[in-house]
């Protein structure tokens, strides 16, 4: 019972909404549907993994790149940039 009631007042004021924001003028909430999901929430952040290497690196960065196309060049050189900023 609470929850339909629940259910027709969000409808109401997403309908007041239109009439009171000029913004809104075309939203219309004809139907207001709810689902109970087991997923995770969409809105929650994930938390994010620490990335900090757990070993020590052993290579120096130091190899010949013998590619004559430029976009595989440039990806080793980043390559190595990467190594010698870690050591």
């Amino acid at each position: 019972m609470e929850l339909n009631y629940n259910k027709d007042l969000f409808k109401d004021i997403l309908n007041m909404l239109s009439i009171a924001d000029k913004r809104c003028q075309t939203l219309r909430a004809s139907k207001v549907v709810l689902f109970n999901s087991k997923q995770l929430s969409i809105l929650k952040e994930k938390e994010i993994e620490s990335t900090v290497p757990y070993y020590q690196e052993v290579s120096s960065g130091k190899f010949s790149i013998e590619s004559k196309d430029s976009d595989i060049v440039d990806a080793f050189k980043k390559i190595q940039i990467s190594i010698e900023k870690q050591l």
